[in-house]
């Protein structure tokens, strides 16, 4: 068997309990592209209400949905619920699962204090250094106004992780 070519990141889909204030918040704060804007799908017969059917199983009756894409064109899917829930605790890194997403910012405390602005929180007190004293490489864990963990990083991961950060 031939060793494998590395893919590419096509998108990543976010629950949120109002997809309109969320499509408002990476637009305006994180700069997304918007795609597709607000759309309801319903539970139907249709292609995509059959889909929907196939990924969620019977009975899910209707969700909003929109699409971004990022700066580097990564795609963004926001999903509300008809029956979204928030968790007692969005942070149960340990479990099984995406426990969080990373932007990259150079101006990572702009971003920080943007995202903490528009209802969002810091997870962390203030940003860590990789290389203190060496390289200005940081970074900070966050919390977008919805309850879902976003890391900010303020170089690439190529360079965070070729000289071995930790």
């Amino acid at each position: 068997m031939t060793t494998p070519y590395p893919r590419t990141f096509s998108h990543i889909g976010i629950s949120v309990p109002d997809v309109e204030k969320a499509v408002e918040f990476y637009t305006k704060v994180l700069g997304w592209y918007l795609i597709m804007k607000p759309t309801e799908i319903v539970e139907d017969d249709s292609p995509i209400g059959e889909m929907c059917t196939d990924v969620f199983g019977a009975n899910w009756k209707k969700f909003k949905i929109a699409h971004m894409s990022t700066g580097d064109r990564v795609g963004v899917e926001v999903f509300e619920f008809a029956n979204q829930q928030d968790p007692a605790d969005n942070f149960e890194y340990w479990k099984t699962g995406v426990f969080h997403f990373c932007v990259q910012d150079p101006n990572l405390e702009e971003l920080a204090e943007a995202i903490v602005a528009a209802g969002g929180k810091k997870r962390m007190e203030k940003p860590r250094y990789y290389y203190p004293g060496e390289k200005p490489y940081r970074m900070i864990y966050m919390e977008d106004p919805f309850g879902n963990i976003l890391e900010i990083y303020s170089h690439s991961y190529e360079l965070t992780y070729s000289a071995g950060a930790y």
